[in-house]
């Protein structure tokens, strides 16, 4: 073998190998794209697209610190002091059919007596699609006047409910389940039906809502008139029941009168009364009702509550009771 043919197999040996550690070569692999949250402005402020999704998701609610008074409030005392959490999850997106939405909201109350601590439970949980409703949430009954004085009848039910609305019209219907009621007794077929209309013009609304209980065969009819007076808004209502039922188990009837006056940007205070005839269903028993509500904006997200109200019963002692409240909006 000559020089020549040495330094030839020598390349070709140093190309073979060069060769073989070119192609054990490692490749990084390219990371992949990141899919960034997305604001969604279609269903109003504080709603994003969930990843990988085009439903739109809102998550919000609050922390409250509030301090009770009056006769026996807390139980042994005439004062307590509890906290208070609300969170809740909105979801909603566009359909063919209108929006499809999906809601759920968790509360807790918070207590030094282990008998007024209660574990996190379901405030409500319901779907909607268009003005159709179902699940379980606050019914007709629960939208009052404002302040903290009055007492106009609320309850959170399974039902399924539509509500048409023609902008300043609103008509809408539910079909409510009243097994285990709080309130008025137990149920075993009970299923209550409630009709509301409201109509808005300008500064004035007005409604008329009626809940018939099919168990109990007794309902009860409420009107509630809202108008823009001045510096603040002026509501009444009145309720007439034929008999205690779930919709209004307090009196036969009863008035009640509201004026939140808009003293500043931060501040609103809300005087009000009430009077009910005929309290607990029983002939000649009254009761009436003054108080007021002192509500203060600290700052963006932070506000306070006062309430204080003079109760006066037929047949039984006047009392004083209130609460003092400080909420964290989020």
């Amino acid at each position: 073998m000559n020089i020549k043919s040495l330094l030839l197999g020598s390349a070709a040996a140093l190309a073979a190998v060069s060769g073989a550690q070119a192609a054990d070569a490692i490749v990084a692999a390219e990371p992949e794209p990141m899919e960034y949250v997305r604001v969604c402005d279609a269903f109003g402020t504080g709603y994003f697209y969930i990843p990988g999704t085009e439903t739109c998701l809102k998550i919000g609610g609050w922390v409250r610190a509030q301090v009770n008074f009056g006769p026996n409030v807390g139980g042994r005392s005439d004062w307590d002091a509890s906290g208070r959490g609300y969170v809740y999850f909105d979801t909603k997106n566009d359909t063919e059919y209108g929006t499809l939405a999906g809601f759920i909201a968790l509360e807790g109350d918070v207590d030094n007596s282990t008998s007024a601590s209660v574990n996190p439970y379901i405030d409500e949980a319901y779907l909607s699609l268009g003005g159709f409703k179902a699940g379980y949430f606050y019914n007709f009954w629960d939208k009052g006047i404002n302040g903290e004085t009055d007492s106009l009848g609320s309850n959170d039910l399974n039902a399924v409910q539509y509500v048409y609305d023609g902008g300043s019209f609103q008509v809408g219907g539910s079909i409510d389940e009243l097994e285990d009621n709080d309130g008025v007794g137990a149920y075993s077929n009970g299923i209550g039906v409630e009709a509301i209309a409201t109509v808005s013009l300008g500064g004035v609304s007005f409604d008329l809502l009626g809940g018939y209980d099919t168990e109990l065969e007794e309902g009860a009819v409420r009107g509630l008139l809202s108008a823009d007076v001045g510096p603040g808004t002026l509501q009444v209502a009145a309720i007439y029941a034929s008999d205690p039922n779930a919709y209004f188990s307090t009196s036969e009837w009863t008035v009640a009168a509201s004026y939140a006056y808009k003293a500043t940007d931060k501040l609103t205070i809300t005087p009000a009364a009430q009077y009910w005839s005929d309290l607990a269903f029983v002939d000649g028993v009254d009761q009436w009702r003054a108080g007021v509500t002192v509500a203060y904006a600290i700052t963006d997200g932070l506000r306070s509550l006062v309430s204080v109200r003079y109760t006066d019963p037929d047949g039984a002692d006047d009392f004083v009771d209130g609460f003092v409240r400080l909420q964290r909006d989020f």
